[in-house]
Protein backbone atom coordinates (compact mmCIF):
# COMPACT_ATOMS: atom_id res chain seq x y z
CA UNK A 1 0.00 0.00 0.00
CA UNK A 2 1.00 3.43 -0.88
CA UNK A 3 1.18 6.15 1.20
CA UNK A 4 1.97 9.82 -0.71
CA UNK A 5 1.38 13.51 0.48
CA UNK A 6 0.37 16.34 -1.06
CA UNK A 7 2.49 19.18 0.76
CA UNK A 8 0.27 21.95 -0.98
CA UNK A 9 -2.87 20.74 -0.34
CA UNK A 10 -2.35 19.18 2.72
CA UNK A 11 -3.81 16.19 1.63
CA UNK A 12 -3.03 12.27 2.12
CA UNK A 13 -3.63 9.93 -0.77
CA UNK A 14 -3.59 6.05 -0.88
CA UNK A 15 -3.64 4.23 -3.75
CA UNK A 16 -5.90 0.93 -4.00
CA UNK A 17 -5.21 -1.38 -1.51
CA UNK A 18 -6.96 -4.79 -0.21
CA UNK A 19 -7.04 -5.64 3.33
CA UNK A 20 -7.13 -9.13 4.81
CA UNK A 21 -9.30 -8.84 8.22
CA UNK A 22 -12.24 -10.85 9.36
CA UNK A 23 -13.40 -8.14 11.63
CA UNK A 24 -12.54 -5.16 9.35
CA UNK A 25 -14.33 -6.95 6.90
CA UNK A 26 -17.73 -7.78 9.10
CA UNK A 27 -18.11 -4.66 10.08
CA UNK A 28 -18.35 -3.05 6.19
CA UNK A 29 -20.12 -6.11 5.07
CA UNK A 30 -22.76 -4.84 7.25
CA UNK A 31 -22.82 -1.25 5.91
CA UNK A 32 -24.88 0.52 2.71
CA UNK A 33 -21.92 0.55 0.46
CA UNK A 34 -23.13 4.51 0.81
CA UNK A 35 -21.55 4.56 4.08
CA UNK A 36 -18.79 2.95 3.46
CA UNK A 37 -16.16 5.77 2.24
CA UNK A 38 -17.10 7.89 5.31
CA UNK A 39 -16.70 4.87 7.67
CA UNK A 40 -13.04 4.18 6.47
CA UNK A 41 -12.45 7.80 6.84
CA UNK A 42 -13.41 8.13 10.35
CA UNK A 43 -11.87 4.85 11.28
CA UNK A 44 -8.19 5.99 9.97
CA UNK A 45 -8.97 9.45 12.02
CA UNK A 46 -9.71 7.74 14.79
CA UNK A 47 -6.88 5.63 14.66
CA UNK A 48 -4.34 7.76 13.93
CA UNK A 49 -5.45 10.44 17.07
CA UNK A 50 -4.99 6.82 18.85
CA UNK A 51 -1.44 6.58 18.12
CA UNK A 52 -1.00 10.04 18.29
CA UNK A 53 -1.81 9.69 22.34
CA UNK A 54 0.37 6.62 22.56
CA UNK A 55 -2.33 4.95 24.93
CA UNK A 56 -1.32 1.61 23.91
CA UNK A 57 1.93 1.76 25.61
CA UNK A 58 0.58 3.13 28.83
CA UNK A 59 -1.50 0.37 28.78
CA UNK A 60 0.93 -2.36 28.74
CA UNK A 61 2.69 -0.95 30.99
CA UNK A 62 0.05 -0.81 33.90
CA UNK A 63 -0.26 -5.14 34.08
CA UNK A 64 0.24 -4.88 37.28
CA UNK A 65 -2.28 -2.71 38.54
CA UNK A 66 -4.45 -4.39 40.99
CA UNK A 67 -7.34 -3.37 38.78
CA UNK A 68 -6.23 -5.87 36.40
CA UNK A 69 -5.61 -5.76 32.90
CA UNK A 70 -9.55 -5.94 31.73
CA UNK A 71 -10.23 -3.21 34.03
CA UNK A 72 -7.50 -1.23 33.27
CA UNK A 73 -8.50 -1.82 29.29
CA UNK A 74 -11.81 -0.82 29.71
CA UNK A 75 -10.16 2.11 31.22
CA UNK A 76 -8.29 2.62 28.33
CA UNK A 77 -11.05 2.47 26.26
CA UNK A 78 -13.03 5.08 28.11
CA UNK A 79 -10.47 7.87 28.44
CA UNK A 80 -9.56 7.31 24.53
CA UNK A 81 -13.62 7.61 23.77
CA UNK A 82 -13.81 10.60 26.55
CA UNK A 83 -10.95 12.16 24.62
CA UNK A 84 -12.20 11.85 21.12
CA UNK A 85 -15.45 13.32 22.37
CA UNK A 86 -13.77 16.41 22.75
CA UNK A 87 -12.00 17.10 19.51
CA UNK A 88 -14.34 19.06 17.79
CA UNK A 89 -13.43 17.68 14.42
CA UNK A 90 -15.71 14.42 15.10
CA UNK A 91 -17.43 14.77 18.80
CA UNK A 92 -20.59 16.53 16.18
CA UNK A 93 -20.77 13.30 13.85
CA UNK A 94 -20.33 10.97 17.20
CA UNK A 95 -23.22 12.91 19.04
CA UNK A 96 -25.52 12.22 15.90
CA UNK A 97 -25.34 8.59 15.99
CA UNK A 98 -25.44 8.50 19.79
CA UNK A 99 -28.57 10.28 19.51
CA UNK A 100 -30.21 8.29 16.91
CA UNK A 101 -29.21 5.14 18.09
CA UNK A 102 -30.80 6.07 21.37
CA UNK A 103 -33.98 7.33 19.66
CA UNK A 104 -34.51 3.89 17.88
CA UNK A 105 -33.90 1.93 21.10
CA UNK A 106 -36.66 4.54 22.72
CA UNK A 107 -39.04 3.96 20.25
CA UNK A 108 -38.33 0.80 20.40
CA UNK A 109 -39.38 0.51 23.98
CA UNK A 110 -42.09 2.72 23.40
CA UNK A 111 -43.42 0.72 20.51
CA UNK A 112 -43.51 3.70 18.51
CA UNK A 113 -43.44 3.46 14.86
CA UNK A 114 -41.49 5.97 14.43
CA UNK A 115 -37.51 6.26 13.68
CA UNK A 116 -34.76 8.69 13.25
CA UNK A 117 -32.09 9.11 10.29
CA UNK A 118 -29.10 10.47 9.98
CA UNK A 119 -29.36 12.95 7.23
CA UNK A 120 -25.53 12.89 7.21
CA UNK A 121 -24.31 15.74 4.72
CA UNK A 122 -27.69 15.38 2.32
CA UNK A 123 -28.58 19.07 2.07
CA UNK A 124 -32.24 19.75 2.08
CA UNK A 125 -34.71 22.32 0.94
CA UNK A 126 -32.87 25.31 1.92
CA UNK A 127 -29.92 25.54 -1.13
CA UNK A 128 -26.99 24.25 0.20
CA UNK A 129 -28.05 23.98 3.67
CA UNK A 130 -27.17 20.82 5.66
CA UNK A 131 -29.03 21.92 9.51
CA UNK A 132 -31.21 19.23 10.77
CA UNK A 133 -28.46 16.38 11.28
CA UNK A 134 -31.60 13.67 12.24
CA UNK A 135 -35.24 13.00 10.58
CA UNK A 136 -37.64 11.39 13.07
CA UNK A 137 -40.38 10.20 10.22
CA UNK A 138 -43.45 9.68 13.23
CA UNK A 139 -46.05 6.48 12.67
CA UNK A 140 -44.49 5.44 9.42
CA UNK A 141 -45.17 8.95 7.46
CA UNK A 142 -42.33 10.52 6.06
CA UNK A 143 -44.39 13.60 5.30
CA UNK A 144 -44.98 13.81 9.21
CA UNK A 145 -41.16 14.88 10.94
CA UNK A 146 -39.46 16.42 13.76
CA UNK A 147 -36.54 18.06 12.43
CA UNK A 148 -33.07 17.13 15.22
CA UNK A 149 -29.82 19.31 15.30
CA UNK A 150 -27.22 17.96 17.40
CA UNK A 151 -24.84 21.09 18.85
CA UNK A 152 -22.33 19.92 21.13
CA UNK A 153 -20.60 23.17 20.78
CA UNK A 154 -20.08 26.35 23.77
CA UNK A 155 -19.92 28.92 20.92
CA UNK A 156 -24.06 28.02 20.50
CA UNK A 157 -25.56 31.07 22.21
CA UNK A 158 -29.39 31.56 23.13
CA UNK A 159 -29.95 34.37 20.73
CA UNK A 160 -33.13 35.07 21.37
CA UNK A 161 -35.26 37.61 19.08
CA UNK A 162 -35.40 40.91 21.58
CA UNK A 163 -31.00 40.86 21.51
CA UNK A 164 -30.71 39.94 17.92
CA UNK A 165 -28.46 42.64 16.01
CA UNK A 166 -29.12 42.47 12.17
CA UNK A 167 -25.81 44.37 11.30
CA UNK A 168 -23.93 41.60 12.53
CA UNK A 169 -22.37 38.81 10.99
CA UNK A 170 -24.60 35.76 10.94
CA UNK A 171 -23.49 33.25 13.56
CA UNK A 172 -25.68 30.47 14.41
CA UNK A 173 -27.44 30.22 17.70
CA UNK A 174 -30.51 28.03 19.31
CA UNK A 175 -33.00 29.91 18.10
CA UNK A 176 -31.13 30.40 14.70
CA UNK A 177 -30.65 26.63 14.41
CA UNK A 178 -34.04 25.64 15.51
CA UNK A 179 -35.75 27.73 12.69
CA UNK A 180 -33.83 26.81 10.53
CA UNK A 181 -33.62 23.01 11.19
CA UNK A 182 -37.48 23.24 10.42
CA UNK A 183 -37.22 24.65 7.35
CA UNK A 184 -34.60 23.11 5.60
CA UNK A 185 -36.32 19.82 6.62
CA UNK A 186 -40.13 20.39 6.22
CA UNK A 187 -40.62 19.48 9.91
CA UNK A 188 -43.92 20.07 11.93
CA UNK A 189 -41.48 20.74 14.96
CA UNK A 190 -37.82 21.11 15.68
CA UNK A 191 -35.36 20.30 18.53
CA UNK A 192 -31.77 21.10 19.55
CA UNK A 193 -29.66 18.90 21.87
CA UNK A 194 -27.03 20.38 23.73
CA UNK A 195 -24.45 18.40 26.60
CA UNK A 196 -24.35 19.36 29.67
CA UNK A 197 -20.27 19.26 29.24
CA UNK A 198 -20.40 21.50 25.87
CA UNK A 199 -23.35 24.19 26.23
CA UNK A 200 -23.19 28.01 26.55
CA UNK A 201 -24.10 29.89 29.67
CA UNK A 202 -27.54 31.67 28.05
CA UNK A 203 -29.23 28.49 27.17
CA UNK A 204 -27.80 26.82 30.67
CA UNK A 205 -29.75 29.64 32.58
CA UNK A 206 -32.93 29.20 30.04
CA UNK A 207 -33.11 25.69 30.19
CA UNK A 208 -31.53 23.26 33.41
CA UNK A 209 -33.28 19.87 31.47
CA UNK A 210 -35.65 20.84 28.93
CA UNK A 211 -37.02 23.87 26.99
CA UNK A 212 -39.16 25.31 25.02
CA UNK A 213 -39.79 28.40 22.67
CA UNK A 214 -42.80 29.13 21.64
CA UNK A 215 -43.18 29.20 18.12
CA UNK A 216 -39.38 28.15 17.46
CA UNK A 217 -39.20 24.54 19.10
CA UNK A 218 -37.68 22.74 22.29
CA UNK A 219 -34.43 22.15 23.76
CA UNK A 220 -33.03 19.00 25.56
CA UNK A 221 -30.34 18.63 27.73
CA UNK A 222 -28.19 15.35 27.48
CA UNK A 223 -25.05 13.77 29.18
CA UNK A 224 -23.67 11.99 27.06
CA UNK A 225 -20.77 11.04 29.07
CA UNK A 226 -22.84 9.32 31.56
CA UNK A 227 -25.16 7.84 28.75
CA UNK A 228 -28.16 10.00 30.13
CA UNK A 229 -30.31 10.92 27.57
CA UNK A 230 -33.53 11.22 29.73
CA UNK A 231 -34.19 14.78 28.75
CA UNK A 232 -34.26 13.91 25.17
CA UNK A 233 -36.78 11.26 25.55
CA UNK A 234 -38.74 13.48 27.39
CA UNK A 235 -38.17 16.83 24.65
CA UNK A 236 -39.30 14.40 22.08
CA UNK A 237 -42.29 13.31 23.38
CA UNK A 238 -43.69 17.03 23.72
CA UNK A 239 -42.35 17.88 20.25
CA UNK A 240 -44.29 14.60 18.86
CA UNK A 241 -47.33 15.71 20.79
CA UNK A 242 -47.48 19.20 19.14
CA UNK A 243 -46.36 17.42 15.92
CA UNK A 244 -49.85 14.87 15.69
CA UNK A 245 -51.80 17.57 17.05
CA UNK A 246 -50.87 20.34 15.26
CA UNK A 247 -53.75 21.43 12.69
CA UNK A 248 -53.64 24.14 10.16
CA UNK A 249 -55.56 26.77 11.92
CA UNK A 250 -54.85 30.26 13.65
CA UNK A 251 -53.28 28.64 16.78
CA UNK A 252 -53.38 30.79 19.69
CA UNK A 253 -49.42 30.32 20.73
CA UNK A 254 -49.53 31.99 24.41
CA UNK A 255 -52.06 29.04 25.21
CA UNK A 256 -49.56 26.73 23.51
CA UNK A 257 -46.76 28.21 25.26
CA UNK A 258 -48.54 28.35 28.83
CA UNK A 259 -49.53 24.86 28.68
CA UNK A 260 -46.05 23.31 27.46
CA UNK A 261 -43.92 25.46 29.95
CA UNK A 262 -46.35 23.87 32.52
CA UNK A 263 -45.20 20.63 31.51
CA UNK A 264 -41.83 21.59 31.35
CA UNK A 265 -42.05 23.09 34.66
CA UNK A 266 -43.46 20.04 36.40
CA UNK A 267 -40.98 18.10 34.33
CA UNK A 268 -37.85 19.97 36.15
CA UNK A 269 -39.43 19.17 39.80
CA UNK A 270 -39.54 15.66 39.23
CA UNK A 271 -36.17 16.03 37.96
CA UNK A 272 -34.73 18.14 40.89
CA UNK A 273 -36.61 15.37 43.17
CA UNK A 274 -35.13 12.82 41.86
CA UNK A 275 -31.79 14.15 42.28
CA UNK A 276 -32.30 14.97 45.51
CA UNK A 277 -33.09 11.42 45.88
CA UNK A 278 -29.92 10.09 44.25
CA UNK A 279 -28.04 12.67 46.26
CA UNK A 280 -29.37 11.26 49.60
CA UNK A 281 -28.65 7.84 48.43
CA UNK A 282 -25.22 8.88 47.78
CA UNK A 283 -24.91 10.49 50.84
CA UNK A 284 -26.22 7.82 52.87
CA UNK A 285 -23.91 5.43 51.06
CA UNK A 286 -20.79 7.38 51.68
CA UNK A 287 -22.15 7.64 55.60
CA UNK A 288 -21.99 3.92 55.79
CA UNK A 289 -18.44 3.62 54.23
CA UNK A 290 -17.09 5.91 56.70
CA UNK A 291 -18.88 3.96 59.71
CA UNK A 292 -17.32 0.75 58.39
CA UNK A 293 -14.10 2.51 57.90
CA UNK A 294 -13.90 3.69 61.25
CA UNK A 295 -15.34 0.52 62.55
CA UNK A 296 -12.41 -1.57 60.58
CA UNK A 297 -9.98 1.15 61.82
CA UNK A 298 -10.81 0.42 65.79
CA UNK A 299 -10.87 -3.37 65.34
CA UNK A 300 -7.28 -2.98 63.65
CA UNK A 301 -5.89 -0.94 66.01
CA UNK A 302 -7.28 -2.65 68.86
CA UNK A 303 -5.93 -5.95 67.24
CA UNK A 304 -2.47 -4.20 67.34
CA UNK A 305 -2.61 -3.05 70.60
CA UNK A 306 -3.65 -6.21 71.93
CA UNK A 307 -0.32 -7.94 70.61
CA UNK A 308 1.50 -5.33 72.12
CA UNK A 309 0.09 -5.52 75.57
CA UNK A 310 0.36 -9.40 75.29
CA UNK A 311 3.85 -9.62 73.75
CA UNK A 312 5.35 -6.51 74.92
CA UNK A 313 7.13 -5.59 71.49
CA UNK A 314 6.11 -5.18 68.15
CA UNK A 315 8.62 -6.65 65.53
CA UNK A 316 9.31 -4.64 62.56
CA UNK A 317 7.36 -7.12 60.44
CA UNK A 318 4.60 -5.69 62.90
CA UNK A 319 4.80 -2.12 62.73
CA UNK A 320 5.42 -2.26 59.09
CA UNK A 321 2.41 -4.07 58.76
CA UNK A 322 0.89 -1.73 61.03
CA UNK A 323 2.16 1.30 59.35
CA UNK A 324 0.70 0.57 55.81
CA UNK A 325 -2.36 -1.25 56.95
CA UNK A 326 -2.56 -3.32 53.84
CA UNK A 327 -5.05 -5.98 55.22
CA UNK A 328 -7.87 -3.61 56.49
CA UNK A 329 -7.36 -1.87 53.11
CA UNK A 330 -8.60 -5.30 51.13
CA UNK A 331 -10.98 -5.87 53.96
CA UNK A 332 -12.52 -2.07 53.16
CA UNK A 333 -12.68 -2.37 49.32
CA UNK A 334 -14.79 -5.29 49.76
CA UNK A 335 -17.17 -3.54 51.88
CA UNK A 336 -17.49 -0.54 49.94
CA UNK A 337 -18.33 -2.76 46.68
CA UNK A 338 -20.75 -4.19 48.86
CA UNK A 339 -22.11 -1.06 49.45
CA UNK A 340 -22.22 0.55 46.14
CA UNK A 341 -23.91 -2.15 44.88
CA UNK A 342 -26.89 -1.56 47.35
Amino acid sequence: MAVSLDQQRKRVEISSFELDNEIVFTYFNKLPASQRDEKLIRAIYIGVLALMEDRISAFLSKTSNELGTELESLKMIFEMKKELFYKSTIKGAMAEEDIAEFLNQFFATRKLRDRALLTGNTAGSLSKNKTGDIICELDGNAELKIAIECKFDKSIRLGDIESKELFTRKIDTTWSQLIEAQANREAKVSLIVFDISLVDNSVLKSFDNVGYIPGVGLVAIVDSQKGDYSNLGIAYMLARDIALNSREVDLDKDLLAMLVNRIIKDINEITAIRSLVQSNIDNNKNILKQLEKSMLLMEFNQQYLQKFLEDGILTKKDLLDYYTGEDVKDRFRLIEKDIDDL
